[in-house]
């Protein structure tokens, strides 16, 4: 799969591997870390590959700070690092004896707040970079700036996308599904049930793209607000959900509190609700959240650094599906599934609200058009182009 590893990703961990004296890659498991890694390994030849999947790897560790020293010369990467968090204290030891950069590249499947020795053990030596599933424009078939069914369906886990049939896309990814909550979760948050994490789960997929409600997803599932929210954690630091806030910062109407939830791979959307080709979702109900949430979480993706994502939504019912704010320099994002979209009043008097100079309509069209002298139609490779849009991504 290395030729389709992202450049600008590939480079990125370079950079960061030579100016930071440790680097951690993180993402979903099956994103395609390990890969990135094997790749990026090839520009250090000095370097020796760790992968505590292996028994024979766990066992070199067994004395950490005697490997350490071993390879003190060496860059020393790890994978899957969260299944033994007892060596941040052991490395934060090694980076401030030897002071110098590149010394760990580190691979893990959870966030770093779900492994918080990470966080307070090399504070102030470690970078994060975090990697994404397949984003549109990334392969081959996908640059297409209309509907890229084979990613949206199929979602962006490589072995998803690239497989050779829509089924075994199917069986992949429900193989996934089952793999994390029966080896996973017990790893991760030893002691809490899969199956109930499961029922979460399946339940967030019907009810993704919509604001979410703990109580009635706990009264659903027979369990506390507070055990919806721990198990809403679990999922959301193993990058499979995420959580939008809304945005209401100095504006005086009754707003929305509550954030949005997203399964942030389609394909794994889909494989939950029991999707498994394009013809199947184009008939289904939530064709359209679907779309919205494709296309969200490929734009957070690309964001600049400080750039802030929410959505707006009023008591009345008016709302923006995406404002992205930097600095006091807002954007408003709206996506719609359709390649003529309507705009209602609703749409306006949020973005008066919001006090945007500009908004975005993104759908599937070929080329950006104006729909207004403060409104633009555009597909999602037009708008991160978009000079007017300067700032919020990264260059692609």
């Amino acid at each position: 799969m290395h030729q389709y590893i992202n450049r600008i990703i590939q480079d990125t961990v370079i950079e960061r591997i030579k100016s930071s004296p440790a680097v951690a890659i993180i993402g979903p498991r099956q994103c395609g870390k390990s890969t990135l890694a094997r790749f990026v390994l090839e520009k250090f030849p000095q370097s020796v590959f760790i992968d505590l999947e292996l028994p024979s790897d766990v066992q070199k560790l067994n004395e950490p700070e005697v490997f350490f020293n071993y390879h003190h010369d060496k860059l020393v990467c790890i994978d899957e690092i969260q299944r033994m968090p007892h060596l941040f204290p052991v490395m934060r030891s090694m980076i401030d004896r030897r002071e110098r950069n590149g010394q760990f590249l580190l691979l893990g499947s959870v966030s770093r707040d779900l492994v918080s020795t990470s966080s307070e053990s090399l504070a102030g030596r470690i970078s994060y970079i975090e990697l994404t599933p397949f984003l549109m424009g990334e392969f081959g078939q996908d640059t297409s700036r209309q509907f890229p069914f084979g990613l949206w369906v199929r979602g962006g886990f490589p072995r998803s996308v690239l497989a050779s049939t829509d089924q075994d896309s199917f069986i992949w990814r429900n193989d996934f599904i089952r793999t994390f909550l029966e080896r996973d979760i017990p790893r991760v948050s030893p002691g809490i049930p899969a199956s109930q994490v499961g029922r979460l789960w399946q339940m967030c997929a019907h009810y993704h793209g919509q604001m979410l409600n703990y109580s009635r997803i706990g009264s659903a599932l027979g369990v506390s607000d507070n055990t919806v929210r721990n198990y809403l954690h679990i999922l959301e630091g193993s990058f499979l959900v995420r959580l939008l806030h809304p945005y209401f910062t100095n504006i005086k109407k009754r707003l929305v509190k509550s954030p949005k939830l997203y399964l942030r791979d389609s394909g794994l959307l889909h494989a939950l609700l029991g999707i498994e080709s394009a013809d199947s979702l184009l008939g289904h109900p939530v064709f359209g959240h679907s779309w919205e949430g494709f296309i969200i979480d490929n734009i957070i993706a690309r964001l600049a650094p400080a750039v802030m994502p929410f959505y707006y939504r009023t008591a009345k019912g008016d709302e923006i599906d995406l404002v992205l704010e930097k600095g006091r320099r807002r954007i408003v994002i709206e996506c719609k599934a359709g390649p003529s979209p309507v705009l209602t009043k609703g749409f306006y008097t949020c973005v008066e609200d919001i006090r945007t100079d500009h908004s975005w309509i993104v759908c599937p069209v070929d080329e950006p058009y104006p729909a207004g002298e403060t409104v633009t139609v555009s597909p999602l490779e037009g708008l991160l182009r978009d000079e007017r849009a300067a700032g919020f991504f990264q260059t692609v």
